[in-house]
């Protein structure tokens, strides 16, 4: 293999932190998933309750998350549409695992999703060449 085969992309290129927020997003991303299904698995009354909520409600917020969120989102709104439902679907997984009796576990989980949601956006932002937005 070459090294052009294994070059970093352009707005990547010296900046680790930017890949480690990118890394640590996605990790939050999915903890907020895994969160619903177990807030979903303890809420749901009797088996189909139980079963229904745990999967139904990451798979919701999966849903929504791709369609107006992801980097390749099907509709794109403004940053400001982008950062409401990533405020709703993490949020609600903050909530999970408040709901699942986990408060100190919960206003950690929230701190860690505003700072790196933060970060992430900033340093998206400004890996953006002027001339592309």
């Amino acid at each position: 293999m070459t090294s052009e085969e294994h070059r970093i992309p352009a707005p990547y290129a010296g900046r680790p932190w930017f890949m480690v927020n990118e890394a640590v997003a996605f990790v939050v991303e999915l903890s907020a998933l895994a969160a619903l299904a177990w807030w979903g698995s303890a809420t749901g009354g009797g088996v189909a309750g139980r079963l229904l909520l745990g999967v139904g409600a990451p798979v919701v917020a999966a849903v929504v998350w791709g369609m107006f969120a992801a980097p390749r989102a099907r509709f794109r709104p403004p940053l400001v549409g982008v950062l409401v439902v990533k405020a709703v679907v993490l949020g609600c997984g903050v909530y999970a695992v408040h709901a699942v009796g986990h408060s100190v576990a919960a206003v950690f989980f929230g701190v860690v999703v505003v700072v790196n949601t933060g970060l992430a956006e900033t340093f998206r932002r400004r890996a953006v060449p002027e001339s592309a937005v």
